[in-house]
């Protein structure tokens, strides 16, 4: 096993439809304004920009971001990302009732110094990290979206960590 792989896999029920989850979604240079742990979002261009994340780890994660496909109709927001971490991450969206089902996905490498040569025993805590920045990001992104939607609904809670 290579222990600076991981597979992350999350699954947020929002009450807002796809169309207007994927509107907020798609512009990522907004996320710092809705999810605390996305500190920095820089465009470079129309498909390319650089993102600074930090958790409770007091650590900071630079990554230049990619979007490798872009399908409002079929939901699906897909990005390659070099840097401290490299791989892919990707939004798949689809209708639950009046909601969204939001499934995300992401499989890196880390390959900052510091982080491989703490991958065995700090691997719980970077997988703990990344669950905190998550939550935090689904509690923010609901948020968003009721004051986008110009309404006071609520997520349904579901487990967002299955595959962790």
């Amino acid at each position: 096993m290579d222990w600076s792989r991981y597979r992350f896999r999350s699954v947020w029920q929002l009450a807002a439809p796809p169309a207007a989850v994927y509107a907020v979604l798609e512009r990522g240079e907004d996320y710092p304004q809705w999810w605390p742990q996305v500190r920095e979002v820089v465009p470079v261009d129309d498909r390319t920009g650089t993102a600074r994340f930090r958790s409770f780890l007091p650590y900071d994660l630079l990554v230049t971001v990619e979007t490798r496909r872009s399908d409002p109709v079929a939901g699906v927001l897909e990005a390659s990302l070099r840097g401290d971490l490299e791989g892919w991450a990707r939004w798949t969206l689809t209708p639950r009732g009046t909601g969204t089902h939001a499934l995300y996905e992401q499989e890196v490498e880390v390959t900052s110094p510091l982080m491989r040569r703490l991958a065995i025993p700090g691997r719980p805590v970077f997988r703990a990290n990344h669950a905190l920045m998550m939550r935090a990001g689904r509690r923010g992104l609901a948020a968003r979206l009721g004051r986008f939607e110009g309404s006071p609904r609520k997520p349904v809670w579901f487990n967002p960590f299955p595959g962790d």
